[in-house]
């Protein structure tokens, strides 16, 4: 083989380039969604205000109805002196597990941070995080959204993919219902439906506990029991809170069977 030809090859091969979330060979949308939902910490990367070093931190973590992430910081903490001065910041979710770390899937968005005063903000962060109640209040925090810019998501071995904005987050048009019930239909649950909420999270796999609803919106419900948690999808998307709250009725009905 000539010199020619060999260099010809190895140019030719180059890096390897993820492949955009539409076209990628396995539910890259879903999965990246996923782990948006299910990961409660992950590391925030924000840009140093003095000298534009790439600082990273570790960050607590929730979503709102759409996805969007959410964060509770202090004006004290590097971090959030670094978005005041420059909102541009990523967040890595990470999903953790036994063996390789680099097996297990992770996440990194990117976007713009800021400062938000949404009754909501505070709702799904709190329910997700119960025990920021105790200093959520102090007057040097407050609730951040970080509006997805782009998603790199890497699915574990030879599975990689870039999302967009749109791909990352649910678009809300026409279930602006499930959204405005979600709280009482959160309640609810939790209080006169444990029974349900076990049989769904026994029904994708996970253990044994005192299951109990953090949140939910026209894609899924996020479960949690002490430290861990779970992502329940619907068979099919809902848009009002009278088909959601007949998907969770066969939802139920169906895990019934399975256990039985």
């Amino acid at each position: 083989m000539s010199e020619e030809s060999g260099a010809g090859r190895s140019e030719r091969r180059g890096p390897a380039q993820p492949l955009p979330a539409a076209e990628a060979p396995f539910d890259a949308i879903g999965l990246a969604r996923t782990l948006l939902r299910n990961v409660r910490s992950g590391a925030l990367a924000t840009i140093d205000a003095v000298d534009g070093t790439p600082f990273a931190s570790l960050v607590t973590i929730a979503t709102d109805v759409d996805g969007t992430p959410l964060m509770l910081l202090s004006r004290l903490s590097a971090h959030t002196r670094n978005l005041i001065a420059d909102p541009r910041c990523s967040l890595l979710f990470s999903q953790g597990g036994k063996g390789d770390p680099l097996a297990h899937p992770r996440l990194t968005v990117t976007g713009r941070a800021a400062q938000t005063g949404e009754t909501r903000a505070r709702e799904r962060f709190l329910a997700r995080h119960p025990k920021a109640k105790l200093y959520a209040d102090f007057p040097d925090f407050g609730f951040f959204a970080l509006a997805p810019q782009a998603g790199h998501l890497n699915g574990g071995f030879a599975k990689a993919a870039t999302l967009t904005a749109a791909e990352l987050l649910l678009d809300l048009s026409g279930a602006e219902a499930v959204a405005a019930g979600e709280r009482g239909a959160v309640e609810h649950m939790n209080a006169d439906h444990a029974d349900a909420l076990a049989l769904y999270a026994a029904a994708v796999g996970e253990g044994e506990g005192t299951w109990r609803l953090s949140g939910l919106d026209p894609e899924g419900m996020d479960l949690m029991a002490g430290e861990r948690t779970a992502r329940i999808t619907y068979p099919e998307p809902v848009r009002d809170m009278a088909s959601l709250r007949k998907s969770l009725v066969a939802m139920a009905a169906a895990a019934r069977e399975k256990a039985g």
